[in-house]
Formats: structure tokens, C-alpha cells, sequence
């Protein structure tokens, strides 16, 4: 639970992806820290295709920061049910006065501890006084199936604490199993770390909005906040580090923090963060981009385009137009995953709605496949319990997207687009979902 995982927003992105990996790196090379990089949901097919052009491993998935059974279990000595009891003896001696006793095949038998002891006691010796002269040394040479007590409960190490707590505090005992999803012994909790466990350590990346944050993260300890879009961030119990600037990508901001380290990312991270900055902004062309991030791409590229790393060869306009290309198309992929892939969720003016976006080089692919996609954002809609959903279908190539509705929106209706039909319309250069489609949503929305 030392480990600090740093994670973006759920439905990520190559930028939520890079500045995850990329700051995870900074932080473990720049403090020490114990990082890990981490996603909160499914990569897309743009991001696969960079971390393999890079040679990059996916990182590790990570949908709910609810703290597990395996972070509060303790892997103590074990005794089998048929060696003697002084092996359990010893093992109590040296743990809290607990000794777990299992099978051969490590399936858990029962707990010796202080009460099961007594009631075995108890048993053996009763009120009979010839059987209160037995000694200790004789007792302690029976097996440990007679002394143990085999109705301890068991929990997967794999569950959440919390969904257990109830039950758990209704046991008139203070210590349990936590088994695998096979029954294999995996180590013995107690109740006082259960109701108290150990939180799991973030950083945020890529956003700050609960909405669009892994499952469960109130139950997180929140260390710092690395983003650049809106603020919609809950209260902290503590202050934590809090950074949102005006750039285009968040990869932007994180190789700021590198060069200040006078550090130089690998030739790979830099590649991965300058795939970022060319995604979330469209090669610098986005109306997001500032000149921070010219600067960062700059940079990134000094780092990227050496002669011993993957990206030897390439120049930023080569690679942007490889990294647009594997992101845009809707042809080949299912409705619902066009609609969920990039999707982010908001609330305002009493509406709950949510914006998904996806890359074409032909706004013309569109027509095919409208009604297919309509369902699915409908579904979308329903399933979430949203009032409308919108898919923003950009056109990489000459900079404009067309907007798709799910249903009518009175306050909406005054958006400074053209409609071409009932569910669609024209945002003539709008690109940027952030920057663009969003104030003008919400100003309406929020009127």
C-alpha cells in the first residue's frame, strides 16, 4: 500500500494514457517514489497502437480504489490438523496469539487461538480431577485439530472490505481467512483492519471530476492532481497538490516537470507523451494548443527522435499523421464502442449528459452508419440514466465535426450550429470537445 498509482480519467485517451506513464516515471526517478502507472477503463485502438509502436506495456488496470481483503491480510506460518499443538503453540507465540492450521493442499482447517484453546481446555480436562493433573507437555503433543476452530469465515482477497463490514462486525470472533478465488489459504486479517484499512495512493491525471475518476475514489487517499480541463473536483480532507493549466494536453504539462527536474525522458516516454500532445491536440492545430505546447513538442521530439530509440526516422509531422490515423474511423468498429470509447460525462444546469467524440478522415463514413450509431448513443443515454447524449464526430483532416443528438434539448436549441436533420448538426470548426462544444453547451444549459 507504499505504492502511488497514478491513473487518468476513466474511457482514457492517449494523452490520459502518456501523462500516466510519464509522470509516473518522473515521480520514481525525480523523489523515489514507489509509482505505479495505471487506466481506469479499456485502451483504444490509438493508444494500443502507440504503446506497441513504442515497444510499451499496457498499464496496469485499475477500475475501483475500494481497498481488498489481500491489502490487510498477513501471510503467517502455518501448521497442519495433524502435527502436534505446541507447532501451533509456537506459531501464536510469535504472531498476535493466532496460528492458522491448514491442509496439505493449503485449504484452511481452523484458527487456533486464545478462546479456541481455552474451549479445548475445557473439553479435555473438564471437572474431572484425575484429567487436571495432565500435563502441559502431554496436551501439547496432541494434534491441532482438536484445539482448532473451523468456523472462521473466509473472504476473497480479491473483494472489496467494505461490501464484508457488516457481516464482519456481527462474528463474535476478531480474526478471519482471506482466501484466493480457489479457496487457497492466502493469509488471516483482522477486524480492527478492517474497519481501518489501508487507502490506496493516487495522483490524478488528465482530470479532476469525480464523474470521470475510477469507481470508489472517496475511499482513496488523494495525493495530487495533475490536469488541464475545467474544474469539477470534490473536497479533499487534506491539501494535496492541485495543478490545472491552460495547455493542450497534459502530456505538455508533464514534460514542463521533467526538463525543471533537468532530467530527459527515455526515448520511449517521450515518445508516448509527445503521442499525447499530438492526439489531444489534432498536431498542434487544435484551438486548445498554446504555445506551451509548441514548446513541449519541441522538446519531446529532442528526446523521441534519437538514433537508438523506436521512433528513429520520424519526424512530428510523420509520427502525428501515423498517431491520427490509427484513431479515426468508425468502418471497422462497433457502434457502442464508437459511442463509449471517448466518452466523458457532465452536470449542469440540472442536466446529467455526456459528450462522446471519435476521429474520422471523411465526415461522408458518417452517413452509413447513423442509425446504427443513434441506437447506440440512445442505449448509451439509458443505460447511464443521462437526459441527452451527444457524439461529436470530428473530421481530422479538414478540422470540423458533426454532432449527433440523442433527443431534443429546448435551451440547446439556440446553439450557433447549423442543423442538417433532427439528430444532426454541422459544428463547422469545432474540434475541440474541451474548448469548443462544451462552454457553448454550458452557457446554454446554465442560462
Amino acid at each position: 500500500m507504499n505504492q502511488l498509482y497514478v491513473i487518468g480519467h476513466v474511457n482514457p485517451d492517449t494523452d490520459s494514457i502518456a501523462s500516466a506513464m510519464g509522470y509516473a516515471w518522473l515521480l520514481k526517478e525525480r523523489d523515489g517514489e514507489d509509482t505505479v502507472s495505471a487506466r481506469a477503463g479499456p485502451l483504444n485502438p490509438q493508444t494500443t497502437w502507440v504503446l506497441k509502436r513504442l515497444g510499451l506495456e499496457s498499464p496496469e488496470l485499475l477500475t475501483d480504489a475500494s481497498p481488498r481483503f489481500e491489502t490487510i491480510a498477513r501471510h503467517l506460518d502455518t501448521t497442519g490438523p495433524d502435527s502436534p499443538l505446541k507447532e501451533a503453540w509456537a506459531i501464536a507465540n510469535r504472531t498476535w496469539g493466532v496460528a492458522p492450521v491448514v491442509n496439505g493442499d493449503s485449504i484452511p482447517y481452523g484458527l487456533v487461538t486464545g478462546p479456541s484453546m481455552f474451549s479445548f481446555l475445557n473439553h479435555l480436562v473438564g471437572p474431572h480431577p484425575r484429567r487436571q493433573e495432565i500435563r502441559i507437555a502431554e496436551i501439547l503433543e496432541l494434534p491441532c485439530r482438536e484445539a482448532a476452530d473451523m468456523q472462521i469465515p473466509a473472504f476473497q482477497a480479491s473483494s472489496r472490505i467494505r461490501d464484508a463490514v457488516t457481516r464482519i462486525l456481527r462474528q463474535e470472533g476478531d480474526d478471519f481467512w482471506v482466501v484466493n478465488e480457489d479457496g487457497i489459504y492466502v493469509g488471516i486479517c483482522r477486524q480492527r483492519d478492517v474497519l481501518n484499512p489501508p487507502r490506496l495512493r493516487l495522483v490524478l491525471v488528465d482530470h479532476n471530476e469525480p464523474g470521470q475518476a475510477l469507481g470508489s475514489i472517496e475511499e482513496a487517499e488523494l495525493v495530487e492532481i495533475l490536469d488541464h480541463h475545467r474544474l469539477g473536483n470534490n473536497s479533499t480532507h487534506v491539501p494535496i497538490r492541485f495543478t490545472v493549466d491552460v495547455v493542450g494536453s497534459t502530456s505538455t504539462l508533464v514534460s514542463e516537470r521533467i526538463e525543471e527536474a533537468g532530467l530527459s525522458a527515455p526515448p520511449e516516454i517521450a515518445g508516448l507523451l509527445l503521442a499525447g500532445l499530438l492526439s489531444d491536440s489534432l498536431m498542434l492545430t487544435s484551438p486548445t494548443t498554446t504555445a506551451r505546447d509548441k514548446t513541449a513538442c519541441e522538446r519531446l521530439g529532442r528526446w523521441a527522435f534519437i538514433s537508438s530509440g523506436p521512433l528513429a526516422g520520424e519526424s512530428v509531422e510523420s509520427f502525428g499523421k501515423e498517431i491520427l490515423k490509427a484513431g479515426s474511423g468508425i468502418s471497422a468498429r462497433d457502434p457502442h464502442e464508437v459511442v463509449n470509447m471517448d466518452m466523458k460525462l457532465y452536470e449542469a444546469g440540472g442536466y446529467h449528459f455526456a459528450i462522446s467524440q471519435a476521429e474520422v478522415t471523411d465526415l461522408l463514413q458518417l452517413e452509413d452508419h447513423l442509425s446504427a450509431l443513434n441506437s447506440a448513443l440512445q442505449e448509451l443515454r439509458d443505460k447511464r440514466g443521462l437526459d441527452f447524449a451527444i457524439l461529436m464526430i470530428t473530421d481530422v483532416v479538414r478540422g470540423t465535426s458533426h454532432l449527433l443528438f440523442t433527443n431534443e434539448i429546448p435551451p440547446l436549441s439556440d446553439l450557433p450550429y447549423l442543423r442538417k436533420s433532427k439528430e444532426v448538426w454541422d459544428a463547422e470548426g469545432v474540434v475541440s470537445r474541451k474548448k469548443q462544444l462544451l462552454p457553448a453547451i454550458l452557457s446554454l444549459l446554465e442560462d
